[in-house]
């Protein structure tokens, strides 16, 4: 199901909602834009979200756009396990949900 040929249908969502799909854009640009935060941060950030979100085309384009940014494949490296570190902390924080209130 994944194939990054699936993005030129973009313009088909845009379509059938195009002020919002407009106003996505607009919002997507500015968000990612270079700025206090450098755009290769940004970029490693993008990243680190699509990997915890396990977006493909996220992963692929926002890859692909932070080394054009100058980000190192180390940097990658690190900004992957960022992302594992805290999804598993996510899931270890969120199992004292599970957790009874005495002690045992």
């Amino acid at each position: 199901m994944y194939d990054m040929a699936n993005l030129k249908k973009l313009s088909v969502l845009g379509e059938g909602a195009p002020e919002a799909m407009k106003a996505f854009w607009a919002f997507d640009k500015a968000a990612l834009k270079d700025g206090v935060v450098p755009k290769k941060y940004k970029e490693l950030m993008a990243v680190a979200v699509a990997l915890t979100t396990q977006c493909p085309y996220c992963l692929e384009i926002h890859r692909a756009v932070a080394v054009t940014a100058g980000a190192t494949q180390e940097e990658l490296a690190e900004t992957a396990l960022v992302a594992a570190a805290l999804r598993a902390g996510a899931a270890v924080t969120h199992a004292t949900h599970l957790m009874g209130g005495g002690k045992s």
